[in-house]
């Protein structure tokens, strides 16, 4: 059997999830992703599939990116009898296998040394929080958080731009055996949008488990006025975990795009992120 490589960039309402991970008795979107790529493909095993970032329960995504080895000659297939691209057949049919809540964007076939994970450059993220009393639209519930007392945003802006760079987020982070939390944060900041809502961009090279939600859950008591502008770096620079630091709820949050290298660059880019990161490199 021929394998080929496919990406497949999509969006999902993350509120009926147990997370992106396949889980045994959980509805998942690996799981239902997986499901659905085997039956277009009609595959005797279940499609395995790598992701860019996989996000927990409840978590949201409008930019995922995501890439399967599979049967080449069951891909060319995929159109049938029409004269359509499998690339395009494949993302019309999924849009008839998945549920509501997963959008397949796009179907390519992904270029040489491409991995949806190793050779992301960077994700950004968004977090969403309603401040005002009676401010929260009811249609967005499910994507914004609301806190009782008003946010200032200049003041979360600060404290956030003071984490940018290249640093050992531990204090931020679910530790797991063997894997690092060492990461550059290349941007973090705070505004207002044209909706009242605050919301908080943040971007890295990678994200360890958690990490976004507590570096939002670090600067809102600078926003509240509880902690002093300065309160998230020292969290930063103890490297361990911090009880005032609250990891927020998971339905603020949504991974809104993942960027990769230009094609030539795919596979060196994943060689070095493959690669145990320290302070030291």
């Amino acid at each position: 059997m021929t394998l080929l490589r496919v990406r497949i960039d999509l969006a999902y309402d993350g509120t009926g999830f147990s997370g992106w991970a396949a889980q045994p008795g959980r509805r998942t979107v690996e799981g239902e992703l997986s499901a659905a790529l085997t039956t277009l493909l009609r595959s005797p095993e279940p499609v395995r599939l790598t992701v860019a970032g996989r996000t927990d329960a409840g978590v949201h995504a409008r930019g995922q990116v995501a890439h399967a080895d599979v049967d080449a000659t069951a891909y060319a297939a995929v159109p049938g009898r029409s004269t359509r691209s499998p690339e395009d057949a494949a993302r019309t049919r999924l849009a008839g296998i998945l549920p509501a809540d997963i959008v397949v964007r796009e179907v390519s076939r992904a270029p040489e040394g491409f991995d949806a994970r190793f050779s992301a450059t960077q994700r950004r993220y968004l977090y969403r929080i309603c401040d005002r009393i009676g401010g929260l639209d009811p249609l967005r519930r499910h994507d914004t958080v609301v806190v009782k007392d008003e946010l200032d945003v200049a003041a979360m802006g600060e404290a956030a731009t003071r984490l940018v760079g290249l640093n050992d987020f531990a204090a931020f982070c679910k530790k797991r055996e063997g894997a690092t939390t060492v990461r550059t944060l290349l941007d973090y900041s705070w505004s207002r949008a044209a909706d009242g809502t605050v919301e908080g961009s943040v971007v890295a090279d990678a994200f360890c488990h958690s990490m976004v939600r507590a570096l939002v859950g670090s600067v809102v008591p600078v926003g509240l006025g509880r902690a002093p502008v300065g309160f998230p770096l020292d969290v930063l620079t103890a490297r361990a975990r911090d009880p005032r630091v609250t990891v927020m709820p998971a339905h603020g949050l949504s991974l809104e795009e993942v960027t990769y290298p230009a094609d030539a660059d795919l596979a060196a880019r994943a060689e070095e992120a493959r690669a145990t990161r320290s302070l030291d490199d």
